[in-house]
């Protein structure tokens, strides 16, 4: 038997691991006058042993790396708009982003900014373009909204809104996107809406008896 002394990466310290894997008997190879491959088949058996137990060894290092370095926030952030006419020459924007974490540890002092919105061409009507968390746990949920306005007609790409936050094992900050949104068609020509009038004309039949 032998030993293979690894120190896995965690975000927090360094775990010593000792694997140990059979690396078979010993055998005395001697070369054979009347069977000259005898030698050679003998080696081949020992390293046959050998390799499978070292890639069954390898493998569970990579499992145990990927399960501690999963051990961490994962910030999800999904952005949508809806548009709206108030008043004739206005668009107004309804501006939402939910937020998950879906990693197994807290996120702390998370910041959504989303002020990709140019103020010469929107205003901010009602909310703020920020928020701030203390913190999002494991499996938490989040949302921020706001509403902005806008007089300009063309065709607008927002940016994705940025997600700041820590993690407690690391002094950087980290940062994370929200999802994108398709064009925006601000004050676009909109067709005319066609109004139907149904009229209901009552049907008598001779015979007294309705198929209703």
């Amino acid at each position: 038997w032998a030993g293979l002394l690894v120190c896995t990466a965690h975000p927090s310290q360094s775990i010593p691991i000792v694997v140990f894997f059979q690396l078979g008997e010993r055998h005395e190879i001697r070369s054979d006058p009347i069977h000259p491959g005898a030698g050679t088949l003998a080696r081949s058996t020992a390293m046959a042993t050998t390799r499978p137990l070292l890639l069954c060894a390898a493998l569970l290092l990579a499992a145990l790396s990927c399960t501690f370095a999963a051990d961490a926030p994962f910030l999800v952030a999904h952005k949508k708009v809806a548009l709206s006419r108030p008043k004739p020459g206005v668009e107004r924007l309804a501006v939402s982003l939910d937020l998950y974490n879906q990693g197994s540890a807290t996120a702390y002092d998370v910041a959504i900014n989303d002020d990709s919105w140019p103020k010469e061409a929107f205003e901010l009507v009602s909310g703020e373009v920020s928020k701030t968390l203390e913190r999002l746990e494991p499996g938490a949920t989040a949302s921020h909204a706001f509403v902005l306005e806008s007089k300009t007609q063309g065709r607008f790409q927002a940016s994705p809104a940025v997600i700041k936050y820590r993690v407690a094992t690391k002094a950087a900050l980290q940062e994370a996107y929200s999802t994108p949104i398709l064009p925006l068609d601000i004050l676009a020509e909109r067709p005319p809406v066609k109004k139907f009038e149904w009229v209901s004309d009552c049907v008598h039949f001779h015979s007294g008896i309705s198929p209703w």
